[in-house]
């Protein structure tokens, strides 16, 4: 599933096309994603200015002249193709823009959703009345870390991966940040003291801007709306490495929790 990094990529390639530009076709080629369309997303989007993409947490968001917000989530498989040469059976909204660009939504597994929301509502969206702080804004720290886990038995791997803990992280970066801050995956969350918490803020932000800057990681249908590839699997410490060397030098290890794999080394991270 693409993560915050793949999504702010993502967001970042849709700009460089969509930013102020007007909508000349809106086209929905099916009914519902993982939810139904709203069935008045052509008639409110054709003839739109796009004001501005931005992402919160998993979902990119793009804003119109009328008021209107477009949400989207890109769900197991989803991708923005930009300019393709022929439209899919996958390929499930159309975009066109009066200087003659297109964009494909293209979700093969149909996992991902799409939505339209009135813009000064958006803090009112369903989801996001129940997430916590971006992972890189200003209010995700060593101290809100401390207060919200204060007598929390769960793993912190499990409070991290809690979007209503914090906003956007899944399980290929959760597994990363903890191997750069020597955080054990299974350490109860409510007994990590300030000074470790301090330590994985700065590993989250460390490895997301990583990520970003080598525009996400390839997991299966990923990639940039340029069809680039993403580059940051390359600079994997832990994930998906089972029985390799950790920076370190121990031998990373792989366990299942919750039906998700966990990566991490047994020798640094206590």
């Amino acid at each position: 599933m693409p993560e915050l990094p793949e999504v702010e990529t993502t967001v970042a390639g849709l700009r460089s096309v969509l930013d102020g530009a007007r909508l000349s076709l809106v086209e929905p080629r099916r009914a519902d994603l993982r939810w139904p369309i709203p069935i008045d997303l052509r008639q409110r989007m054709t003839g739109a200015q796009i004001t501005g993409l931005s992402r919160r947490a998993k979902y990119g968001l793009i804003a119109t002249d009328r008021g209107d917000t477009m949400i989207f989530h890109l769900g197991m498989s989803g991708r923005w193709r930009v300019d393709p040469g022929e439209i899919g059976a996958h390929d499930h909204l159309v975009l066109e823009t009066e200087a003659g660009r297109r964009l494909a939504l293209n979700d093969p597994r149909r996992f991902g959703s799409l939505d339209l929301v009135r813009s000064e509502a958006l803090s009112l969206y369903d989801p996001f009345t129940r997430m916590g702080p971006e992972p890189l804004g200003p209010d995700f720290t060593a101290a809100y870390l401390f207060r919200i886990l204060a007598g929390k038995a769960a793993p912190i791997k499990a409070a991290l991966l809690d979007q209503r803990i914090v906003a956007g992280l899944g399980n290929i970066y959760v597994c990363e940040a903890l191997n750069m801050a020597g955080i054990a995956p299974g350490s109860k969350s409510g007994g990590l003291s300030r000074p470790r918490l301090s330590r994985l803020v700065d590993a989250i932000r460390e490895v997301l801007e990583a990520a970003i800057a080598a525009g996400g990681s390839t997991l299966r249908d990923y990639a940039r709306p340029d069809g680039e590839l993403g580059y940051f699997s390359k600079q994997w410490r832990v994930y998906g490495r089972e029985g390799l060397v950790c920076p370190c030098g121990g031998t990373v290890s792989r366990q299942v929790d919750s039906g998700r794999s966990t990566f991490f080394c047994p020798k640094c991270q206590r």
